[in-house]
Formats: C-alpha cells, sequence, structure tokens
C-alpha cells in the first residue's frame, strides 16, 4: 500500500492515508476479502474524526473468474480520458503478471462499474451470490439478533412467525457465529448462541430433523469407530452404511471414509447388485449413484484446492518479500499447501534447480520456526511434566522472569479450554500448575516489595 495526502471527504483539511487502487487476487487472495469488507482506502481525520473510505480510483481482479473490473468515483469528476489515463497503468500491471498463455479475452475488455456497490455485486455474482441472497442472509442475521435480544418467553411465539426464515442456513449462520465468537475469546457470545440454539431446534420442523440428523451421524460414526478397532473392511463399510436410515448419517460415513470408496469398494456394491432382488437392487443402485456423486466431487474440491494451493506457493516463490508475503497468507497454509510445497520440492530437485530448491527451502524453515510453540507452552508442559510439587518448584524458581501476569492469563485460559472441551483430567492438571505458579508469583512480587 501506498501512503499519500489527499482531503478529508467531510471537512476537506489533508490527511494522511494508506491507499491500494489495484486488488488482484493473482497475487494477493486476500484482495476479495478487503473489497467486500471495505477495508482498504479509509481515512481517520484528526481534524473532525472522520473514520471512513476515500474514493480512490480502482482496478480489481480475479483470473480464475475471469473478472477485471474498474471503478472511478464521479465526485473526482475528470474525463472519460483522464480516467483511462489513471487507470491504464494499473490493468497494464494485471497483464503483466500473467504468463503468456494465461493472458485471456477478458483482459482486453475491462468492465466499467458506475458504484462501488455495482462492483461488490458482480464480484458477489461470479461467486454465484444474488442480491437476493444477499438480502435473505441479511433478514437471517437480523433474526438471530432479535432471537438473542427476545426473552426467553416470548421466543416460541417468534419462532412460530418466522419459522419460513429459520431455513438451513439460517441454523449454518449460527454455528458460523458460535466458531467466530470462539475464535476470537468471546466465550460469553458463545455461550449465548449455543444456548438460543438448544432452545430453538426442537420448535421447528427443520430443527427437529437435525437434531435427529446428528443423532443418527453420531451413532453412525462410534459404529465406524468400533469396526475400525476390529479391522474394517470395504465389505464392512458397505454392511455399515446399508443399515444407515437417515441419508445425513451416509453422507458423513461416506465423508469420513472417501479413501476407502475405491474401485474396489464399487466394484463389490455392483457385484451386490447384480445378484440382489428387484427391489434391494434399487436401494443398492441408488447408494451407488450417492455414493459416486460425492466422491467426485469431494474429489473436484481437492482439485481445486490443491491447484489453489500450487498458485499460492508459485506466488510466494516470486514475492519480494518472503516473510512478508508468508505473514500476509498465514490464512491459507494447510494441509493442501504443504502438500504442494513437498510436490514443488521434489520437482525441483528432480530437475536439478538449486536455486528454486534453496527457495522452497527456505520457505519450509521459516514455517518449521513459526510452528513452534512459544517458549510459554514450553513450560507450561515442562511443569506438567514436573513428577511432585518440588520439582515444579524448581522449575518456577529456574523461571522465575517468565512467570508474569501474562503466562498466568494464558495458563488460567488453558484450564478453561479444556473444561469446555471436556477434558476434565488435563483441565485438574493444568489447574494444579496454575495455582501453583499463582502462590509462586505472589511470593515473589511480596519479596520485591
Amino acid at each position: 500500500m501506498a501512503k499519500i495526502q489527499t482531503s478529508c471527504p467531510r471537512c476537506r483539511q489533508p490527511v494522511l492515508a494508506e491507499v491500494e487502487q489495484l486488488l488482484d487476487m493473482n497475487v494477493d487472495p486476500k484482495a476479495k476479502q478487503r473489497l467486500l469488507s471495505g477495508t482498504y482506502n479509509r481515512a481517520v481525520c484528526q481534524n473532525c474524526g472522520y473514520d471512513g473510505p476515500i474514493p480512490m480510483p480502482l482496478v480489481y481482479h480475479d483470473p480464475e473468474k475471469e473478472l477485471l473490473l474498474t471503478y472511478f468515483p464521479p465526485e473526482l469528476g475528470l474525463p472519460l480520458k483522464e480516467q483511462e489515463r489513471i487507470l491504464g497503468p494499473y490493468i497494464k500491471q494485471v497483464t503483466e503478471r500473467l504468463k503468456p498463455e494465461e493472458r485471456k479475452a477478458y483482459l482486453f475488455r475491462p468492465q466499467s462499474m458506475f458504484t462501488m456497490q455495482t462492483m461488490i455485486d458482480r464480484v458477489l455474482e461470479a461467486d454465484g451470490i444474488t442480491r437476493e441472497m444477499i438480502e435473505k442472509s441479511q433478514k437471517r442475521l437480523n433474526l438471530i439478533q432479535r432471537l438473542l435480544n427476545a426473552t426467553p418467553a416470548s421466543r416460541p411465539e417468534i419462532v412460530r412467525q418466522e419459522e419460513e426464515t429459520m431455513d438451513q442456513e439460517f441454523f449454518q449462520m449460527i454455528g458460523q457465529f458460535i466458531e467466530a465468537s470462539l475464535a476470537g475469546g468471546d466465550r460469553a457470545t458463545a455461550q449465548a448462541l449455543v444456548n438460543l440454539q438448544k432452545e430453538i431446534l426442537p420448535l421447528t420442523a427443520l430443527g427437529q430433523q437435525i437434531l435427529s440428523d446428528s443423532a443418527a451421524i453420531q451413532t453412525a460414526l462410534q459404529e465406524l469407530q468400533e469396526a475400525g478397532k476390529r479391522g474394517l473392511t470395504r465389505e464392512g463399510l458397505l454392511e455399515l452404511m446399508l443399515k444407515q436410515t437417515s441419508p445425513a448419517a451416509v453422507e458423513a460415513l461416506a465423508r469420513v471414509t472417501v479413501s476407502g470408496l475405491d474401485y474396489e469398494f464399487f466394484n463389490i456394491l455392483s457385484s451386490r447388485m447384480e445378484n440382489a432382488p428387484d427391489d434391494e437392487k434399487k436401494r443398492l443402485q441408488e447408494l451407488r449413484d450417492k455414493l459416486l456423486a460425492m466422491t467426485q466431487e469431494v474429489n473436484r474440491q481437492i482439485q481445486e484446492q490443491m491447484q489453489s494451493a500450487r498458485k499460492l506457493v508459485e506466488n510466494l516463490l516470486n514475492a519480494p518479500n518472503l516473510e512478508a508475503a508468508l505473514e500476509e497468507n498465514l490464512g491459507s497454509l494447510d494441509e493442501f499447501f504443504a502438500e504442494a510445497l513437498r510436490e514443488a520440492l521434489d520437482k525441483a530437485r528432480q530437475d536439478g534447480d538449486l536455486e528454486r530448491s534453496a527457495r522452497i527451502q527456505k520457505i519450509v524453515n521459516i514455517l518449521q520456526e513459526a510452528a513452534k510453540p512459544p517458549a510459554e507452552y514450553e513450560l507450561i508442559e515442562d511443569l506438567l511434566s514436573a513428577r511432585d510439587d518440588v520439582a515444579r518448584r524448581e522449575l518456577l524458581e529456574k523461571n522465575e522472569e517468565n512467570i508474569s501476569p501474562e503466562f498466568l492469563q494464558i495458563l488460567s485460559g488453558l484450564v478453561s479450554q479444556m473444561q469446555e472441551q471436556g477434558q476434565e483430567e488435563l483441565a485438574h492438571q493444568l489447574e494444579g500448575v496454575y495455582r501453583q505458579a499463582l502462590r509462586f508469583s505472589m511470593e515473589m512480587n511480596m519479596k520485591k516489595g
């Protein structure tokens, strides 16, 4: 991002702002997120307190969706030729970043957006998200907020009135909010949402079906676990699937065992279908068609994720500042990225490309260093492993400078986390460590005082 001096949209006083005029998904996978969230080209005015967007020309590029969009704020009042002169270098930069074989016809027909909202709608439309879908999503969000604010006595009536809005996406949205609240450390909101979900699920037909499917899935996965202890075969997996009466349970089993749904499995299923009576044959045919569709979809998703991971590896290898690029893309560094990185390293070594191998190895080394647990966690592990309170006391004395309020806060948080996850034994052990560390900290503070 470039830092420029511009005018405050409200009071017209000079203001410094970080701006970016090219959002290119080809080199920055988070570009779309910034566009949709509006977290780009914003300014804070010290004079009038304005905190919001500043009008800047913008180019957005998504090669996967073949989108090249431009927006020029009308309030800047520049003629068309001047607009083209300003936007031209960014469009040229987009093209030059692509390999010759990746340059397609859409690059020569940039789509001009009249408003920023039009640009956002166009990006969402390319993802299959229509304006109607956005409005429905907002309606679900408003209903969740309304239910949270309502008294328990009034919620059943609200549910009765709004049951049509409480669809699959509605309950998925609650689940996503619970996960986001926990990830952000907001346990109070997460618990309130969990309680709300438990309260309203039995009040709708869909909620009752979700509860029934959830119980069936849990039972099926437990049966799968037991079968795995005995030695699960493909014939045994087929029998387990045929035993299920809930389609959701069959789907859950298929997703967990997708690696076992191979040619041999479908061969067994087809052989059984050939020798089955007509009514059973129909059921087996439906199961085969469903499993084939699921495995094809899973494999398609895996291929898409691998392609994205390979592209990310290439972008990182070409980044001028490797450490900064890795930090920007931490959220995308999953198991697919690890596989793509290993794949790239193997190929570079086979090709004898020492420079590329060294660059990839540097990425590996940075990630390994970043993956090391913080020193506080190493100390906690040592304290948990201590044979008794005496040995633990010795460790505390040896690491006196590290027994800080922040360390005690981490310990306390781990106790709560283990309790929430139902790991009572570990929570009890951590609580003992916390109490002894807290006493030690108080003793040291008294001596210093």
